[in-house]
Protein backbone atom coordinates (compact mmCIF):
# COMPACT_ATOMS: atom_id res chain seq x y z
CA UNK A 1 0.00 0.00 0.00
CA UNK A 2 2.87 2.51 0.88
CA UNK A 3 4.27 1.20 -2.27
CA UNK A 4 1.59 2.78 -4.05
CA UNK A 5 0.94 6.34 -2.28
CA UNK A 6 4.69 6.37 -3.27
CA UNK A 7 4.09 5.82 -6.94
CA UNK A 8 1.68 8.11 -7.20
CA UNK A 9 3.33 10.76 -5.26
CA UNK A 10 6.00 10.29 -7.90
CA UNK A 11 3.76 10.29 -10.89
CA UNK A 12 1.90 13.28 -9.82
CA UNK A 13 5.08 14.97 -9.12
CA UNK A 14 6.41 14.45 -11.84
CA UNK A 15 3.29 15.35 -13.92
CA UNK A 16 3.29 18.83 -12.23
CA UNK A 17 6.92 19.17 -13.67
CA UNK A 18 5.73 17.97 -16.87
CA UNK A 19 2.65 20.65 -16.77
CA UNK A 20 5.49 23.53 -15.54
CA UNK A 21 8.13 22.66 -18.48
CA UNK A 22 5.61 22.65 -21.14
CA UNK A 23 4.40 25.95 -19.21
CA UNK A 24 7.85 27.73 -19.51
CA UNK A 25 8.53 26.33 -23.23
CA UNK A 26 5.02 27.73 -24.50
CA UNK A 27 6.32 31.05 -22.82
CA UNK A 28 9.56 31.00 -24.31
CA UNK A 29 8.14 29.91 -27.34
CA UNK A 30 5.77 33.21 -27.50
CA UNK A 31 8.44 35.36 -26.35
CA UNK A 32 10.63 34.36 -29.18
CA UNK A 33 7.53 34.99 -31.70
CA UNK A 34 6.72 38.33 -29.84
CA UNK A 35 9.92 39.36 -30.47
CA UNK A 36 10.41 38.19 -34.31
CA UNK A 37 7.22 40.06 -34.65
CA UNK A 38 8.25 43.60 -33.24
CA UNK A 39 11.28 43.12 -35.42
CA UNK A 40 9.38 42.60 -38.27
CA UNK A 41 7.51 45.39 -37.21
CA UNK A 42 10.87 47.43 -36.94
CA UNK A 43 12.19 46.42 -40.44
CA UNK A 44 9.17 46.95 -42.16
CA UNK A 45 8.28 50.86 -40.71
CA UNK A 46 9.59 53.54 -43.11
CA UNK A 47 12.94 55.41 -42.28
CA UNK A 48 12.22 59.22 -41.18
CA UNK A 49 12.59 61.30 -44.47
CA UNK A 50 15.86 63.16 -44.39
CA UNK A 51 16.26 66.69 -44.27
CA UNK A 52 15.48 68.06 -48.01
CA UNK A 53 19.07 69.85 -48.99
CA UNK A 54 19.11 73.75 -49.00
CA UNK A 55 18.06 75.45 -52.53
CA UNK A 56 19.70 78.44 -53.69
CA UNK A 57 18.09 81.60 -54.86
CA UNK A 58 18.44 83.13 -58.00
CA UNK A 59 19.84 86.28 -59.82
CA UNK A 60 16.75 87.83 -59.25
CA UNK A 61 15.71 86.87 -55.63
CA UNK A 62 19.01 87.99 -54.94
CA UNK A 63 18.35 91.47 -56.59
CA UNK A 64 15.63 92.30 -53.46
CA UNK A 65 18.10 91.22 -50.54
CA UNK A 66 21.58 92.94 -51.54
CA UNK A 67 21.85 96.76 -49.68
CA UNK A 68 20.50 99.30 -51.35
CA UNK A 69 20.43 103.40 -50.80
CA UNK A 70 17.73 103.52 -48.53
CA UNK A 71 19.29 101.22 -46.48
CA UNK A 72 22.77 103.34 -45.95
CA UNK A 73 21.78 106.96 -45.91
CA UNK A 74 25.61 107.84 -44.65
CA UNK A 75 26.72 106.19 -48.43
CA UNK A 76 26.54 106.60 -51.77
CA UNK A 77 24.87 103.20 -52.97
CA UNK A 78 25.33 102.49 -57.11
CA UNK A 79 24.89 99.15 -58.82
CA UNK A 80 27.70 97.55 -60.29
CA UNK A 81 28.03 97.10 -63.99
CA UNK A 82 27.51 94.19 -66.22
CA UNK A 83 31.55 94.82 -67.44
CA UNK A 84 32.76 94.64 -63.66
CA UNK A 85 30.96 91.37 -62.81
CA UNK A 86 32.47 89.85 -66.11
CA UNK A 87 35.38 91.32 -65.30
CA UNK A 88 35.45 89.41 -61.72
CA UNK A 89 34.80 86.24 -63.37
CA UNK A 90 37.62 86.37 -65.57
CA UNK A 91 40.13 87.37 -63.11
CA UNK A 92 42.69 85.01 -62.58
CA UNK A 93 45.76 84.65 -59.61
CA UNK A 94 49.36 83.25 -60.00
CA UNK A 95 48.69 80.82 -57.42
CA UNK A 96 45.10 79.10 -57.67
CA UNK A 97 44.73 78.49 -54.26
CA UNK A 98 44.58 82.26 -53.49
CA UNK A 99 41.71 82.34 -56.28
CA UNK A 100 38.91 82.53 -53.93
CA UNK A 101 40.08 85.98 -52.30
CA UNK A 102 40.50 87.46 -55.53
CA UNK A 103 37.03 86.86 -56.54
CA UNK A 104 35.88 88.31 -53.24
CA UNK A 105 37.56 91.20 -54.16
CA UNK A 106 36.28 91.15 -57.74
CA UNK A 107 32.63 91.23 -57.76
CA UNK A 108 32.34 87.57 -58.53
CA UNK A 109 30.92 84.58 -56.28
CA UNK A 110 33.36 82.04 -54.62
CA UNK A 111 32.82 78.38 -56.00
CA UNK A 112 29.54 77.30 -58.07
CA UNK A 113 26.57 79.60 -56.99
CA UNK A 114 22.65 79.45 -57.70
CA UNK A 115 22.43 83.31 -57.87
CA UNK A 116 24.29 86.40 -56.97
CA UNK A 117 23.67 89.88 -57.05
CA UNK A 118 26.50 92.75 -56.82
CA UNK A 119 26.59 96.50 -55.79
CA UNK A 120 28.80 98.95 -54.37
CA UNK A 121 29.34 101.91 -52.16
CA UNK A 122 30.77 104.91 -51.46
CA UNK A 123 31.16 106.02 -47.43
CA UNK A 124 29.85 110.01 -47.69
CA UNK A 125 32.27 112.33 -46.44
CA UNK A 126 32.27 113.94 -43.71
CA UNK A 127 31.25 117.96 -45.07
CA UNK A 128 32.88 120.78 -43.72
CA UNK A 129 31.19 123.84 -41.58
CA UNK A 130 29.77 126.43 -43.78
CA UNK A 131 32.08 128.81 -42.14
CA UNK A 132 34.57 126.47 -42.66
CA UNK A 133 38.50 128.02 -43.62
CA UNK A 134 39.80 127.66 -46.73
CA UNK A 135 42.08 125.19 -45.62
CA UNK A 136 39.49 123.08 -44.40
CA UNK A 137 37.05 123.13 -46.48
CA UNK A 138 40.42 121.48 -49.13
CA UNK A 139 40.90 118.82 -46.44
CA UNK A 140 37.21 117.53 -46.56
CA UNK A 141 37.25 117.74 -50.93
CA UNK A 142 40.45 115.80 -50.29
CA UNK A 143 39.09 113.04 -47.71
CA UNK A 144 36.18 112.79 -50.58
CA UNK A 145 38.77 111.72 -52.96
CA UNK A 146 40.41 109.28 -50.02
CA UNK A 147 36.88 107.61 -49.47
CA UNK A 148 36.41 103.98 -48.98
CA UNK A 149 34.70 102.31 -51.44
CA UNK A 150 33.05 98.39 -51.01
CA UNK A 151 32.17 96.10 -53.61
CA UNK A 152 29.60 93.70 -52.17
CA UNK A 153 28.18 90.52 -53.53
CA UNK A 154 25.78 88.34 -52.49
CA UNK A 155 25.67 84.98 -53.61
CA UNK A 156 23.80 81.97 -52.87
CA UNK A 157 24.36 78.13 -53.39
CA UNK A 158 22.49 74.83 -53.28
CA UNK A 159 22.83 72.74 -50.54
CA UNK A 160 26.65 73.24 -48.46
CA UNK A 161 27.86 75.23 -50.76
CA UNK A 162 28.55 78.14 -49.01
CA UNK A 163 29.81 76.58 -46.25
CA UNK A 164 32.48 75.32 -48.89
CA UNK A 165 32.93 78.88 -50.25
CA UNK A 166 33.22 80.04 -46.73
CA UNK A 167 35.95 77.46 -46.38
CA UNK A 168 37.78 78.28 -49.36
CA UNK A 169 38.14 81.85 -48.79
CA UNK A 170 39.38 80.65 -45.07
CA UNK A 171 42.49 78.46 -46.41
CA UNK A 172 43.16 80.77 -48.77
CA UNK A 173 43.92 83.46 -46.34
CA UNK A 174 46.49 81.40 -44.73
CA UNK A 175 47.97 79.95 -47.52
CA UNK A 176 48.22 83.15 -49.38
CA UNK A 177 49.76 85.22 -46.56
CA UNK A 178 52.83 85.93 -48.26
CA UNK A 179 50.87 87.28 -50.97
CA UNK A 180 49.76 86.53 -54.36
CA UNK A 181 49.33 88.16 -58.02
CA UNK A 182 45.64 89.16 -59.51
CA UNK A 183 44.96 89.77 -62.86
CA UNK A 184 41.37 91.80 -63.71
CA UNK A 185 40.56 93.72 -67.19
CA UNK A 186 43.84 93.47 -68.41
CA UNK A 187 45.51 94.79 -65.07
CA UNK A 188 47.49 92.87 -62.77
CA UNK A 189 48.50 93.98 -59.26
CA UNK A 190 50.61 92.77 -56.82
CA UNK A 191 49.30 91.76 -53.20
CA UNK A 192 52.22 91.60 -50.58
CA UNK A 193 50.64 90.38 -47.70
CA UNK A 194 47.34 88.99 -46.40
CA UNK A 195 46.83 89.28 -42.85
CA UNK A 196 43.94 89.00 -40.19
CA UNK A 197 41.50 91.90 -40.02
CA UNK A 198 39.72 93.37 -37.03
CA UNK A 199 37.50 90.32 -35.72
CA UNK A 200 33.94 90.69 -37.34
CA UNK A 201 30.62 88.93 -35.20
CA UNK A 202 27.83 88.38 -37.96
CA UNK A 203 25.68 85.45 -39.70
CA UNK A 204 26.44 81.99 -38.91
CA UNK A 205 29.98 82.59 -39.87
CA UNK A 206 32.39 85.62 -40.04
CA UNK A 207 35.88 86.32 -41.15
CA UNK A 208 37.91 89.50 -42.02
CA UNK A 209 41.28 90.30 -43.68
CA UNK A 210 43.62 93.20 -44.45
CA UNK A 211 45.10 92.66 -47.46
CA UNK A 212 48.03 94.93 -49.09
CA UNK A 213 48.78 94.86 -52.03
CA UNK A 214 49.89 97.42 -55.13
CA UNK A 215 48.03 98.81 -57.92
CA UNK A 216 49.71 100.70 -60.99
CA UNK A 217 52.34 101.99 -58.59
CA UNK A 218 50.07 102.62 -55.83
CA UNK A 219 50.17 101.26 -52.63
CA UNK A 220 46.22 100.15 -51.57
CA UNK A 221 44.89 98.57 -48.56
CA UNK A 222 41.56 96.26 -48.66
CA UNK A 223 39.50 95.73 -46.05
CA UNK A 224 37.75 92.31 -47.03
CA UNK A 225 34.57 90.92 -44.82
CA UNK A 226 33.21 87.05 -45.06
CA UNK A 227 30.02 86.69 -44.08
CA UNK A 228 27.83 83.22 -44.18
CA UNK A 229 24.54 83.29 -43.46
CA UNK A 230 22.58 79.93 -44.27
CA UNK A 231 23.23 78.98 -47.35
CA UNK A 232 23.84 82.76 -48.42
CA UNK A 233 27.72 84.16 -48.79
CA UNK A 234 28.04 88.06 -48.74
CA UNK A 235 31.50 89.37 -49.29
CA UNK A 236 32.77 92.68 -48.88
CA UNK A 237 35.66 94.43 -50.26
CA UNK A 238 36.69 97.93 -49.00
CA UNK A 239 39.32 99.84 -50.68
CA UNK A 240 40.75 103.38 -50.56
CA UNK A 241 43.82 105.26 -49.15
CA UNK A 242 42.75 104.09 -45.60
CA UNK A 243 40.24 101.49 -46.05
CA UNK A 244 38.04 101.08 -42.78
CA UNK A 245 36.28 98.40 -42.18
CA UNK A 246 32.59 98.64 -43.74
CA UNK A 247 30.90 97.83 -40.53
CA UNK A 248 27.82 99.73 -40.90
CA UNK A 249 27.65 98.24 -44.69
CA UNK A 250 28.35 94.56 -43.32
CA UNK A 251 25.29 95.55 -40.76
CA UNK A 252 23.06 96.21 -43.20
CA UNK A 253 23.42 93.17 -45.74
CA UNK A 254 23.36 91.01 -42.60
CA UNK A 255 20.18 92.26 -41.38
CA UNK A 256 18.12 92.29 -45.10
CA UNK A 257 19.69 88.29 -45.52
CA UNK A 258 17.63 87.66 -42.46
Amino acid sequence: MRSILVRRSVMTASAAALALLATACGSSEGKKEDAKADASSSAAAPASPAAPAAKGKTDAELASVIVKQADLPDHVVKEATAAEAAAGAAATSDKPECLPLVKAQGLAPVGTATGAARTKAIAKPKEPAADASPEDKMKAAMDALGSTVTAVTVASYDGKGAEDAFTALKTAGTACAGGYSATSGGSTGKIGKVAAGAPVTAGDAALSYTVEGDMDGEKMATQLVVVRKGNTLATFSAVGLKAEQPKALVDAQVKKLG
